[in-house]
């Protein structure tokens, strides 16, 4: 919107923020509290934009502390010492689990990490208690929670990827939820509700965007559905997305994670913590409620959230909310009663269901087996020539699975459509104004009749002002056909670039291949030079409307003669010069130059085709 664009945003919920919902509870007494049902933490504050945006609206961030304590199955605390210990040990195998992956190469790839901390747990059962077995387990489920999927699914060779982009600092919870950034993110753009979309339409000419019975036509369109719903097939792509981006989509993971959150009518925990953890005593269970999140330092009133993630979390969506709540509250009362408090009752409970949800189906993504970092750029990619674009944070490799991660990829895409547009804005002002693109060849032409530089036949213009040996210099290649006809074709260049040029011997061949082997230099025609020449040729002009012309003399190394120069280039070029007459019409010079033989080729007419190692220049 900011870009100038008239944006519409169709949004299939009957609210904005898709897994970031913060939903507000209330009970009697005027209590209430803002509970996070989906995105909870900030994710590291240093660098991250969301953390930018929370100070730019005034609101200080709660450091989430370190502080978690661990409970048996019976409610008793766990012992510090086993604790410090089979931590140590699950670290230990995960960094075998890093060797092996290391050892092992490609072969990697298709290995689950679960497969390899299972070979290494079996070693590690020997001589262990039951206890310190439910421990370990519950340190898998943590893993699980990380990255809301079953270890059995997580890719060895890649579930970690991401960790060198991790941002620094504190996680942190944002007081009254992070709906408080949406809704400031919101605010002012046109959001049309429970428009559930099924099918989009793109081409050259633009997109269609159907919901229901309407159709939204634009010129271009941001798909952000989470990776569920594109795995699921929800919506109807014409056409279809191409294969590798289906293949891309295919390959990722997107796992679940879900809560029960609990408005109490005090609160009857310790208040000097944010998290605890309780263990389970069966393996296929052990994500089931092994962590709670105290808001009550931040959500306004007394807000328990128990945390539902590996294999339970899809148990769960199945399981009565009553009998969640019931195994929340046993848990609970097994934890604080031996310390003579009273549970009570909650007054409001909310269970999520994000697997079976329409609008997600899942709750974020994942490295799956068979799956890279590669993936994510992959849905990244825009199709239909800078029609449709996808955002979100399974399109981003360095921050997947993180708010702050879906948030910097809709700043990439604003800036991606914004790129697109002003392409095709250029290429349709030079269709419509052919004598624009003659003007701007008349004018550089008339730049050129006063070259900076010159050396045989070349030629180079650039602003004088500027002394920076990196600032940027056009350099302008003349050939000639014969006496009639000359080409000119042209390159960027830095000033720096030009004098090393100058400084090749051998003459303009040797010079030429320089070009095009060391410096990977494309020779062009003038439209191919493109909006960055624009602007120095707008400088040279500036600067030149307050000189007096100069000598190009002064510019020539003593005793060399631009004309012999031009003459001995003209020489070399007519003995190489075969001319082939092919069938279509055209007439291929030696293997140099190719061009149609009904085109008179002069300075202000030449295509924007580049031109590299052997020239290709074609005019339509």
């Amino acid at each position: 919107m900011r870009f100038g664009f008239r944006v519409t945003v169709l949004e299939g919920r009957k609210r904005a923020g898709g897994r970031v919902y913060t939903k507000k509870m209330e009970g009697g007494n005027r209590l209430c509290a803002a509970a996070d049902l989906g995105g909870s933490v900030l994710t590291g504050t240093l660098g991250n934009p969301l953390g930018i945006v929370a100070r730019q609206l005034g609101e200080l961030l709660h450091k989430v502390r370190d502080k978690c304590p661990l409970y048996c199955v019976d409610g008793r605390p766990v012992d510090p010492d086993m604790d410090v210990k089979v931590e140590s040990a699950f670290n230990r195998l995960l960094d075998k689990a890093s060797r092996l992956r290391q050892l092992m190469g490609e072969v990697s790839v298709d290995v689950s990490l679960g497969a390899a901390l299972e070979t290494f747990r079996q070693v590690f059962k020997d001589g262990v208690s039951d206890e310190e077995m439910n421990l370990f387990n519950w340190h898998l489920a943590n893993l699980e929670y990380a990255n809301a999927g079953l270890l059995s699914h997580l890719s060895l060779a890649f579930w970690d990827q991401d960790d060198p982009y991790d941002m620094g600092g504190d996680h942190c919870f944002l007081p009254g939820g992070n709906g408080k950034l949406v809704q400031a993110l919101a605010e002012n753009v046109p959001i049309l509700y429970e428009k559930t979309v099924h099918t989009i339409r793109y081409s050259g000419d633009g997109v269609q965007v159907i919901a229901g019975s309407q159709a939204f036509e634009g010129d271009m369109a941001l798909c952000t559905v989470p990776l569920g719903v594109l795995k699921k097939g929800s919506i109807k792509f014409i056409p279809e997305l191409p294969q590798r981006k289906l293949d891309g989509i295919k390959r990722l993971g997107f796992g679940l994670l879900n809560k029960v959150a609990m408005l109490f009518p005090h609160v009857f925990w310790e208040m000097d913590l944010d998290t605890f953890g309780h263990l389970n005593d069966d393996s296929s269970r052990r994500g089931e409620f092994f962590l709670f999140y105290s808001y009550a330092t931040v959500a306004g009133g007394p807000l328990l959230i128990a945390l539902v993630a590996g294999e339970a979390a899809h148990k769960f969506e199945s399981m009565p909310p009553t009998d969640a709540v019931t195994r929340v509250l046993q848990i609970l009362k097994g934890i604080y009663e031996p310390k003579g408090i009273v549970v009570p009752e909650p007054i409001q409970t909310v269970c999520t269901r994000w697997g079976s949800d329409p609008f997600c189906f899942g709750s974020y993504s994942n490295v799956a087996v068979g799956a890279s970092g590669d993936d994510y750029d992959i849905l990244a990619e825009s199709v239909g020539d800078g029609r449709l674009f996808f955002a979100g944070e399974a399109t981003t490799r360095r921050y997947p699975a993180t708010m702050h991660g879906a948030f910097l990829s809709g700043l990439r895409e604003a800036a991606n459509m914004a790129h697109h547009a002003n392409i095709r804005t250029l290429k349709m002002k030079v269709d419509k104004a052919p004598s624009n693109a003659h003007s701007c060849a008349s004018l550089l032409a008339d730049l050129f009749r006063e070259p900076d530089i010159e050396f045989g036949s070349f030629s180079v213009i650039f602003a004088r002002k500027n002394t920076d040996p990196k600032s940027p210099a056009i350099l302008r290649l003349q050939s000639h056909f014969n006496q009639q006809q000359q080409l000119h074709v042209y390159t960027l260049l830095s000033r720096q670039q030009v004098l090393d040029l100058r400084e090749v011997r051998g003459g303009d061949e040797m010079r030429l291949n320089y070009l095009c082997e060391k410096l990977g230099v494309k020779l062009v025609g003038r439209k191919g030079l493109g909006m960055n020449a624009d602007s120095v040729i707008d400088s040279i002009k500036a600067e030149r409307g307050n000189r007096k012309p100069v000598s190009t003399s002064l510019a020539l190394k003593p005793g060399v003669s631009s004309k012999l120069k031009a003459g001995i280039m003209k020489r070399k070029l007519i003995r190489r010069a075969k001319v082939v007459r092919k069938s279509n019409g055209s007439i291929n010079v030696g293997s140099a130059i190719k061009v149609s033989e009904e085109v008179k080729i002069t300075d202000h007419v030449l295509p924007d085709v580049p031109v590299s190692g052997n020239y290709f220049i074609r005019k339509k």
